[in-house]
């Protein structure tokens, strides 16, 4: 197993096109941090595809579906923090209730600061960015790529 400096809080995710790995941010938003690593431990966003990714802005996914209409079916009440949407950083999707949140979240491919306190930021990608620069762009994706698994990396 690799050396995480905090395995119960890392996010170890297999794509179409390589490995990611995202450090959460329990401090700022714990009850989406827990939320994120219930799901993945269920195995809920494997075979999960990136269905809206867009040039310089970001890449998201989380949706059974595939649409951007789906989610988990329990809503997160936000927890909107300091935490800066720059190049790397994960943050939930979610509709225009800021309690809508659910299991759709975005990396950032590009800084998005006017993002900033309006949705909830719980990761950074410490590795891997380049694997989400090559994911396939569009409105929806025509054949987009997918999360193959995402794990806790203390499960590994």
């Amino acid at each position: 197993m690799a050396d995480y400096k905090d395995a119960e809080n890392t996010l170890v995710m297999e794509t179409t096109k390589g490995t990611i790995t995202i450090e959460c941010l329990p401090d700022g938003a714990p009850g989406h941090v827990a939320r994120i690593k219930e799901l993945a431990r269920e195995g809920f966003y494997d075979g999960i595809v990136f269905h809206r990714v867009i040039e310089g802005f970001m890449a998201q996914g989380g949706d059974p579906t595939g649409t951007g209409m789906s989610g988990s079916g329990k809503n997160l009440k936000a927890e909107f923090n300091d935490v800066e949407h720059v190049r790397g950083i994960c943050s939930m999707a979610r509709a225009q209730d800021p309690d809508s949140a659910d299991s759709q979240f975005f990396i950032c491919l590009d800084d998005a600061r006017f993002l900033d306190r309006q949705y909830t930021a719980w990761g950074r990608v410490i590795e891997g960015m380049d694997v989400a620069d090559k994911f396939k762009r569009g409105e929806p994706v025509v054949d987009p790529d997918s999360i193959v698994s995402m794990k806790v990396a203390a499960d590994l």
